[in-house]
Formats: structure tokens, C-alpha cells, sequence
């Protein structure tokens, strides 16, 4: 799932970006918020984590503008002003929930579980399934066949991706971009690495591959 920080302190944005990347969410960060307000009419973010005090535009005139255009991606709003007439203003602005700084990252990331769940106008797939393989995108459990699969986070989002696009060849190019975030190729043998790690979890000790290698093109997930 993909998530849109804007936050102007640099450290603050660092925390949350590699935090939540660490969790295996692809972000992306825009410390303006006109900047801010751009990436988000895109309307390609499962929830966005907004700080009410931004550069250039404040966070409540952003997500007033968003919900204005109809864009009603889930927004959790940052704050050091935690007063009730200041909570209230945020949600009353368009936003859904509103968490007060200095917070908790188990917090943060809690309550940015609860919006993926509500998914703004449509529920986001919570459960994936290729074949015998789920995955519980709240829970983050993959069992193939009833068995647990334990994956790092890379691997996860990895999975994730590729179970997303299942029957279809997902190229380098897709999975540096969507995975790594990376737009050029480092020329590393990190996809191989990653995905000779993944097959081995998820295909070790079925009858069944459903991770296969598309020769000159890349790989696809297949229940058949």
C-alpha cells in the first residue's frame, strides 16, 4: 500500500518515512504543502499523514482543498496543538483522524491501520489470495496452504506487489519502482537476491511453484 507523508521537519519526515517503510509501505514525502497538496490530487495514496503546520500552504487548507476537489483519500493529521478546539478544527477541515506530537510510532502506525480498513469512499483489499497463497495485508500473515510463512519486510512488500499482478510479468523495472523506489537501475543483483529468497519460503516443500522466472522478462506469480 502506498502512503504520502508531508511533513516539513526533516527529521520528523525522516522518522515516519523509514519507519513506515520498514513496515512495508511504499511512501513518498513532500516537505510543502502546495508540494503536498499536488502529489495528493493525484489520487494514486491509500492515506496520507499530513502535519498541520506546512510551508507555502497549512495542512488544513490542504485537506480542505482535497475534500473540496472530492479526493477522499483516509488523512491522519499531525499536530503539536492538541487542545479539543484544535482536534476538532482538523476533522471539521476533511481530516479523519488527528494525533497529537510527541506520539508513539506503534500509535501512528495503529491508527493508520484503522484508515486503510476504512479505505475512504471503497474498502482497500485487506486479503490477497494467489492459488493456496493469502496474505492479510492488516495482519501482515501469509500462509500458503494453511502454513505460516514468516517474511522480512522487503519480502513482504515484494509479495505483496507481485500478488497483486498475479498472471501477469512483472519486469525489473516494475519491481525497482514499486518495491525499491528506486526510477534507474542501480545494477545490483538485489532483485535476484530478494527473489530467490522470497521462492524459497513461499515454493519450499510444495509439489507446486507458483513463483516463476519468465526468461528474458522477468517473473510472475501463478496459481496454475
Amino acid at each position: 500500500m502506498k502512503l504520502l507523508v508531508i511533513e516539513d521537519d526533516r527529521a520528523a519526515a525522516s522518522y515516519l518515512v523509514k519507519g513506515l517503510t520498514e513496515s512495508g509501505y511504499v511512501v513518498e514525502h513532500a516537505a510543502e504543502g502546495r508540494e503536498g497538496l499536488f502529489l495528493a490530487t493525484s489520487g494514486k495514496y491509500d492515506a496520507m499523514i499530513v502535519d498541520r503546520m506546512l510551508p507555502g500552504m497549512d495542512g488544513l487548507s490542504l485537506i480542505a482543498t482535497m475534500r473540496a476537489a472530492e479526493i477522499l483519500t483516509p488523512v491522519l493529521i499531525l499536530s503539536a496543538l492538541g487542545a479539543v478546539d484544535d482536534r476538532v478544527k482538523g476533522l471539521r477541515a476533511g481530516g479523519d483522524d488527528y494525533l497529537v506530537k510527541p506520539f508513539a510510532f506503534a500509535e501512528l502506525l495503529a491508527r493508520i491501520e484503522v484508515l486503510l480498513r476504512r479505505g475512504g469512499t471503497k474498502l482497500a483489499a485487506t486479503r490477497l489470495k494467489v492459488g493456496d497463497l493469502e496474505m492479510d495485508l492488516l495482519t501482515r500473515h501469509v500462509t500458503r496452504a494453511g502454513k505460516d510463512i514468516e517474511l522480512l519486510p522487503r519480502e513482504f512488500r515484494l509479495l505483496e506487489f507481485l500478488m497483486r499482478h498475479a498472471g501477469q510479468v512483472v519486469t525489473r523495472t516494475m519491481l525497482l519502482e514499486n518495491v525499491w523506489d528506486y526510477h534507474f537501475d542501480p545494477q545490483t543483483n538485489v532483485i535476484d537476491v530478494h527473489v530467490s529468497r522470497l521462492r524459497h519460503k513461499i515454493d519450499r516443500d510444495f509439489d507446486h511453484a507458483l513463483l516463476q522466472t519468465i526468461r528474458g522478462a522477468g517473473y510472475s506469480l501463478r496459481a496454475n
